[in-house]
């Protein structure tokens, strides 16, 4: 009779503190319930506020304030940005929604470039274009519709825009932009622009203006005519290879302003896989320049998969809001080489060790290990020029007077260990000590003394 009390009185235990349990879950679940009711409708008012659009771009009466380095205190974008804050951190993410990025030329790549960044939280944006929605462009534009066909490209934006991110500072121009428009759209300070533009003469007009006012800014270069989206790369302009545009505003920006580089490029290492489609005008009386829009920009038409552009977009926008952000991160070098030559690489500082130290017991890397030291550390260059001036086969060359050698003599040839030289580089630097290189150069010895610092982390030597 006793176990029999004793197990009525734990199960009336164990329901009771199951019914505590329930009730406060209950109430928690209430309370989620209520709190999310109270942010719908919060959102909603808002938007009512706006006319029911938002295209105003300006906050109604129920809004709360839009100033943008308050956006975070508020509990609805707090919340839709939520992701972006753990994986940035609220200092970094503040940072992005206080900036100012001007997105030029709002097609297939400067659309899904500002849409993302305004998801990112970005908090003014001014958009820039004098073209109108079409249905050809429907296959690639990230948010026009149907009912958007025949209106600025600007203008649509900006009114979806204003449905998803309502507090954000948005203005919309539809303009082209050419020199003379140059005071006027990038002024304010921005801390990105976004070059989407697809004509070269306002391209490169643009990229000279941003070089010269002293602003960061990231180019688009050719998307069309392209399907593998593996191939997409963010580099110098000096870099970019396979790419007709990116050559021709390489040359336009070093013949007519003296620019060499300096510009971050979006760009397929692809080979285009269709041409321009040939003009086929209906009368024998009409030409080319009766159909352009604007006098200059071309009109025939190159085939377009819309991924690839929306993937260019996105790239752009993710580089942009990681240096927003200030998060540091190494893009892929643009190395043009094979296995054979890494192969040859480690072949070479195994004799190099052999002849100068008589053994090649220290070498502590295999040829996969040189492949990341030349790639991923010195991007196939001469630690003592890496101004990236031979890309594609110019780089397979070069590799013909390049060797690995160590940069403390008194350490083992290690991943954080290894400098690339060419040969009398080599021979200069066997000749010389480490004391003498941080007195005679300090920049150079600071230098390569933060790549190596690089190869310790990744490696956690």
């Amino acid at each position: 009779m006793e176990d029999r009390a004793r197990q009525l009185l734990l199960l009336a235990a164990v329901a009771g503190a199951g019914a505590a349990f329930g009730a406060f879950t209950t109430a928690a679940v209430f309370n989620l319930i209520s709190r999310s009711k109270r942010r719908e409708g919060y959102v909603r008012s808002l938007l009512e506020s706006n006319g029911g659009t938002g295209s105003s771009g300006a906050a109604g009466p129920g809004a709360r304030p839009r100033d943008c380095s308050d956006l975070l205190s508020d509990e609805v974008v707090a919340e839709q940005l939520t992701r972006n804050i753990q994986f940035f951190g609220i200092e970094s993410q503040k940072k992005v929604t206080e900036s100012f990025v001007v997105v030029i030329g709002l097609g297939g790549v400067g659309s899904h470039a500002a849409s993302m960044l305004l998801r990112s939280g970005v908090g003014r944006l001014l958009l820039v274009d004098f073209d109108q929605v079409s249905l050809s462009s429907l296959n690639r534009h990230a948010v026009a519709t149907r009912d958007d066909v025949g209106t600025p490209k600007a203008s649509c934006l900006k009114k979806h825009f204003s449905m998803i991110y309502p507090e954000c500072k948005i203005e919309a121009r539809v303009q082209l932009y050419d020199p003379s428009a140059e005071d006027e759209i990038l002024s304010g300070q921005p801390d990105f622009v976004l070059d989407c533009i697809d004509n070269i003469d306002t391209k490169v007009a643009l990229l000279a203006a941003c070089v010269r006012r002293g602003l960061r800014v990231l180019s688009a270069m050719g998307a069309g005519a392209r399907a593998d989206p593996t191939r997409i790369r963010v580099a110098d302009l000096r870099e970019s290879s396979n790419d007709p545009l990116s050559r021709t505003v390489r040359y336009r920006l070093k013949k007519d302003h003296g620019i060499e580089g300096g510009i971050p490029v979006v760009f397929s290492l692809e080979k285009p896989k269709a041409k321009l489609l040939p003009f086929q005008g209906s009368k024998e009386e009409e030409t080319p320049s009766d159909y352009q829009i604007v006098p200059g920009f071309r009109v025939r038409i190159i085939p377009v998969l819309g991924t690839i552009p929306a993937i260019f977009g996105q790239v752009m926008a993710s580089y942009v809001v990681t240096q927003l952000a200030n998060l540091d991160f190494q893009t892929e070098p643009i190395v043009n080489l094979d296995l054979d030559h890494y192969r040859v690489l480690h072949h070479r500082l195994l004799e190099h060790e052999e002849l100068i130290y008589g053994s090649a017991e220290q070498v502590l890397v295999d040829a996969q290990e040189v492949m990341y030291i030349v790639k991923e550390l010195w991007r196939g260059r001469s630690a003592r020029d890496q101004n990236m001036k031979d890309t594609g086969r110019k780089m397979w060359r070069s590799v013909n007077e390049l060797m690995l050698v160590r940069w403390d003599k008194s350490k083992p040839a290690g991943v954080s260990n290894l400098i690339l030289l060419k040969f009398t580089e080599a021979d200069a630097h066997e000749s010389t000590t480490l004391d003498q290189v941080k007195e005679e150069e300090p920049e150079y010895y600071a230098m390569v003394s933060r790549v190596l610092k690089r190869a310790e982390m990744e490696f956690c030597l």
